[in-house]
């Protein structure tokens, strides 16, 4: 039986890709508008499963996906890491002070502020995905419009590649989720990660107090961010990954006294880490 899996954006989208490296035994793919579209689309089962962005090396991690994982019963069963390279595409070889509007993913914008920069001239326009942003350029068939997005999406939708290297830096990556209604349970040889959050009480040393069982029982967080809670203003959680498997001796031990000692702990889920990590 063949896998579905939905996406974000169309065919071309950096998430696609993310798909074929997470399912490389092949699977139905969905392009479905946004983010929280995708998440809707596992939860309600009408997929099997879901994939999305988590963490860009050069932004750090993408919130509307903590949120959507935090607000949902979806957990996270794999990841993958993916190196990103931004090109600016259009539909005809011009100069770039000829490009009037720039289209792209918020996120992609923020990794090529020295080009924006350089085209102060230029009005940018945020689309839901690079892919898409790529396919309405080619929709318009206007040379004053052009693209950030990948190679990949200037093929498909039979557009020129103007420059291929427009990123901030050289190396970039992110990291990818599957993510499903469905916690794995599973254990093997392989490296594991296992992601969870945890809302603390608003007083002197409370995160200190919920974090210190990582250190003693020598436990390595992968990572800690600070979100906003949903519908509730001026209150945080604390979104975090942890090396290791709930089924270790000592992460159980770990996360029953966090559990003691903050008001809310929800875990996500635990997968194989991408050693590309």
């Amino acid at each position: 039986m063949t896998i579905s899996v939905a996406y974000p954006g169309r065919d071309g989208a950096h998430s696609a890709a993310a798909c074929d490296r997470l399912f490389p035994e092949g699977a139905e793919l969905l392009g479905l508008p946004s983010f929280s579209a995708v998440a809707a689309a596992a939860a309600e089962r009408s997929v099997e499963f879901g994939v999305l962005p988590i963490e860009s090396s050069l932004s750090g991690p993408v919130a509307e996906t903590h949120d959507l994982l935090f607000d949902s019963s979806l957990a996270i069963t794999a990841e993958t890491v993916l190196p990103i390279r931004h090109c600016l595409v259009g539909i005809a070889q011009i100069p770039v002070q000829e490009i009037r509007v720039l289209h792209s993913h918020p996120a992609a914008l923020d990794q090529c502020r020295q080009l924006l920069a350089s085209m102060p001239w230029a009005t940018v326009v945020a689309t839901a995905t690079t892919a898409d942003a790529a396919a309405h350029v080619a929709e318009h068939g206007d040379p004053a419009e052009a693209a950030i997005a990948s190679d990949r999406a200037a093929k498909l939708h039979g557009l020129e590649v103007l420059d291929e290297s427009v990123g901030d830096h050289d190396e970039a990556y992110t990291r990818f989720v599957s993510i499903a209604t469905h916690v794995r349970l599973d254990r093997d040889d392989r490296r594991w990660h296992t992601a969870f959050s945890f809302v603390t009480n608003h007083e002197p040393g409370a995160l200190h107090l919920a974090i210190e069982p990582f250190a003693r029982h020598q436990i390595d967080l992968v990572q800690l961010v600070s979100r906003p809670i949903p519908r509730t203003p001026w209150r945080y959680r604390f979104d975090a990954v942890l090396e290791g498997h709930p089924l270790d001796g000592a992460v159980r031990e770990a996360l029953t006294e966090i559990g003691m000692r903050t008001r809310r702990l929800s875990v996500f889920g635990s997968y194989p880490a991408d050693e590309a990590r």
